[in-house]
């Protein structure tokens, strides 16, 4: 239980996937205009990683595997999680509509968000069981979500500021989103 504990915090605010790995930058950058849209991108990661980390991790260690074909973990990986996120289009496109359009194009590029992928990827390096694969890639989502939540946060109360004119826009959202990434270093110490 403590290692599932330690993975969990790491995975979310030490190794934060977003801000000290670098990966998933098209939908933070992106959807991060408005806490709402980025907290319904933010359960959609929750459940694409983390249902994509339990698929993934059954197919390489019953299929892959026992088959000696674990060369093609990227591409079998790649196809999960595309049916994945065509599943949750589909759901909201049903039940959400609204999230639905206003997620966008985003929703679709969960598809090629490196984060995902990524998470699959480094369950399979780190030899971790189907347990630890599930609380790896849930906690690494939340991860994510706190980042573009606080993100977008901060870009909702950047609306009203005076900003120089050059930093307006993007600009001032790549500085904002370098100080969240140095602001995160700090819970380096926490293991």
């Amino acid at each position: 239980m403590k290692t599932l504990l330690l993975i969990g915090i790491g995975s979310a605010l030490v190794n934060n996937v977003v801000l000290s790995q670098f990966l998933g930058l098209c939908p933070f950058l992106g959807v991060s205009k408005k806490v709402k849209t980025a907290a319904g991108m933010g359960t959609a990661v929750i459940f694409v990683i983390t249902l994509a980390s339990l698929v993934s991790a059954l197919i390489y260690r019953f299929v892959l595997e026992k088959l000696g074909i674990t060369y093609l973990k990227t591409i079998v990986f790649i196809l999960v999680i595309a049916a994945l996120v065509q599943f949750v289009e589909m759901v909201l496109k049903k039940n959400m509509v609204s999230l639905y359009e206003s997620l966008g194009v985003y929703l679709p590029l969960i598809t090629t968000n490196c984060a995902v992928l990524g998470v699959a990827l480094t369950n399979v390096q780190k030899s971790y069981s189907i347990l630890t694969s599930v609380v790896n890639g849930f906690a690494t989502a939340v991860g994510f979500t706190i980042a573009i939540v606080i993100l977008a946060g901060l870009r909702e109360k950047m609306e009203y500021n005076d900003i120089p004119k050059p930093f307006q826009g993007m600009p001032i959202v790549l500085v904002t989103a370098g100080l969240m990434a140095i602001a995160f270093c700090g819970f380096s110490g926490l293991l």
